[in-house]
């Protein structure tokens, strides 16, 4: 397994080669597609993906965002964007994890541990069942309104993202919500290994803004510092 380091930056949702271009000007080196969804639409073909990775990819780490759950499927889906690293925020079983870890254990795998309401116990215990099988995990929030889960631009209670945190035997990132004006907050109250950004630092056109993006890497990177 690879080792998640301390203060990751992770921004998802890129859409073409100029935001990824904008992205990593930012201060941004990793970088996510999201592929093969539940609750949302995708910004972009597999072709289009592998063309920015493979212009890119020495200047960035770019990751597969996924809700797949067969793990053929998802070293298939890696194979064909070039990439070696995953958030998985399907229902994957422990049993296909495992057959992802086993076939190619130079992939980098998070595993996505959504927030509901009352679900901490839930969420520890799973924690704990696919630690020995991924690199890392990223909390990310439910939204009882659409019932999707993660990429909701809404946050949850920091306090089960920070109790996770102390109680994971593997690093977390924090997702949900955050922007330039309560990333700082969100490190000070959770102190993740790393946070993940998608509609926070988008304008109202859809598209990430240098400046947002600007800002969210600056305000990151102070929390970080703050605490080491």
């Amino acid at each position: 397994m690879t080792d998640i380091s301390k203060g990751l930056i992770h921004v998802a949702g890129i859409i073409d080669a100029a935001e990824a271009e904008l992205l990593i000007g930012c201060g941004a080196c990793y970088l996510g597609f999201p592929l093969v969804l539940d609750q949302h639409e995708e910004d972009l073909s597999v072709a289009e993906a592998a063309s920015i990775v493979s212009r890119f990819g020495s200047r960035a780490t770019f990751f597969l965002i996924t809700y797949l759950r067969d793990a053929g499927a998802v070293l298939e889906l890696c194979a064909q964007l070039g990439v070696s690293m995953v958030q998985l925020h399907g229902d994957i079983s422990v049993e296909e994890a495992e057959c992802l870890r086993h076939a190619d254990g130079d992939l980098r795998v998070i595993k996505s541990l959504i927030v509901r309401r009352d679900n901490l116990d839930s969420l520890v215990d799973e924690a704990n069942r696919y630690a020995p099988l991924v690199d890392a995990f990223i909390t990310d929030t439910f939204d009882p309104e659409t019932g999707a889960t993660g990429a909701t631009g809404k946050t949850h209670d920091w306090a089960v993202s920070a109790e996770i945190v102390r109680r994971a035997p593997r690093p977390v990132i924090l997702a949900g919500g955050l922007a330039a004006d309560n990333v700082r907050d969100a490190i000070a109250a959770v102190r993740p290994a790393g946070v993940d950004v998608h509609t926070g630092i988008e304008g109202a056109d859809g598209r990430k803004r240098r400046d947002l993006a600007k800002r969210f890497v600056a305000e990151a990177r102070a929390g970080f510092a703050e605490h080491k």
